[in-house]
């Protein structure tokens, strides 16, 4: 497990963070920057060590520290601070704290880090973070938690990672619509299953799940990947091939006897335009990535959910991005021969 893994107690103690400061200038030791108060919630401080790991902290007790690097205003949906940060290559961290109901919120602290000498520029889909995007249908440091204790527990054999294409597949923990449900109790109840899947993740996000425990418990002989369209409106297709690439470099080093199926990102869209050729680009970027790794398999379904003139129906994607039941039959029943092969299971 990540050395910066924390347990559930841990976890749910923890407080969200935002500040307020000046440039740091780069100095041989650890520096600190706080924000004065704008309720009687305190300020986060944040603190940077000499290797670039920014850590947050704050005064008040049982409050949450929530923090962002896109420079973006830490909301009650931004993610939370779980763990301490590795910001080798510089950038703004923005941070507030809110009360437990996210209700109340301390003043901006933010805070600008200069490169540690020698850090090497990275996108953002190379540099890991929490969210809570999706908040309050769900939350995201509570699932880390509850799947992260469940595949340990279970030590799950077949591993789904992904964003809310695969959370809504099914399995516990049932923390929001599963319309693939019945599906994946068909296909993965007697399986052994786990499903990583969280809405609204970036490449960036899964990537940090990774690092801090989430697959580490588990004793997978396949894990199954579908990750990125999130980042499709936000990142180059460059960008969002070096993050799946991070993250199947995660799955190696948790799991390195396991199998990877990597899934060539779903279309979306009722029809097809720039953003499915978009995807189209990454998923020729990723197939070519993986072409040499023989614990790999990449498998594209995409035209399986699409009619003849190219469009996709409600009725295999409801709102043309996640399946529905339908859809992800389609999904399971071309998987199917695949899995049961790598799981060496006869027919």
């Amino acid at each position: 497990m990540h050395p910066t893994t924390l347990t559930l107690a841990a976890l749910l103690a923890l407080r969200l963070l935002p500040f307020e400061s000046r440039a740091q200038a780069q100095a041989p030791g650890p520096s600190a920057v706080t924000a004065a108060p704008a309720t009687d919630l305190a300020a986060p401080v944040i603190e940077r060590g000499v290797d670039g790991t920014i850590t947050l902290t704050c005064a008040t007790p049982g409050a949450h520290i929530r923090y962002s690097l896109d420079g973006s205003d830490p909301g009650p949906k931004t993610g939370p601070y779980l763990a301490p940060i590795l910001l080798r290559a510089g950038g703004v961290v923005k941070a507030r704290a809110f009360s437990e109901d996210r209700k109340q919120k301390s003043a901006l602290a933010e805070f600008k880090a200069e490169p540690v000498a020698g850090a090497t520029p990275l996108p953002a889909t190379l540099v890991p973070c929490t969210q809570d995007r999706d908040w309050p249908v769900y939350d995201w440091a509570k699932r880390h938690a509850a799947v992260t204790q469940l595949t340990r527990e279970h030590k799950a054999a077949l591993v789904f990672i992904g964003d809310s294409i695969t959370q809504m597949f099914g399995g516990e923990p049932h923390d929001r619509g599963q319309p693939g449900k019945d599906v994946w109790e068909k296909y993965y109840a007697k399986r052994n299953a786990s499903n990583l899947g969280f809405g609204y993740d970036f490449v960036e996000n899964t990537l940090w799940r990774l690092q801090h425990g989430e697959l580490d418990g588990a004793a997978a002989k396949v894990v199954v990947i579908m990750i990125g369209t999130n980042n499709v409106s936000r990142n180059t297709p460059e960008e969002i091939l070096a993050g799946i690439d991070a993250i199947r470099g995660e799955v190696h080093r948790s799991q390195p006897s396991a199998k990877i199926v990597l899934m060539a990102i779903f279309p979306r869209g009722s029809k097809p335009d720039a953003t499915r050729a978009k995807l189209d680009t990454i998923n020729k970027l990723v197939a070519e990535s993986v072409a040499r790794d023989s614990s790999v398999t990449f498998l594209d379904i995409g035209s399986k959910f699409l009619e003849s003139d190219g469009s996709i129906l409600k009725e295999t994607m409801g709102d043309y991005l996640h399946p529905t039941a339908k859809g992800y039959e389609i999904w399971a029943s071309a998987l199917e021969p695949l899995l049961a092969g790598l799981l060496g299971e006869r027919k």
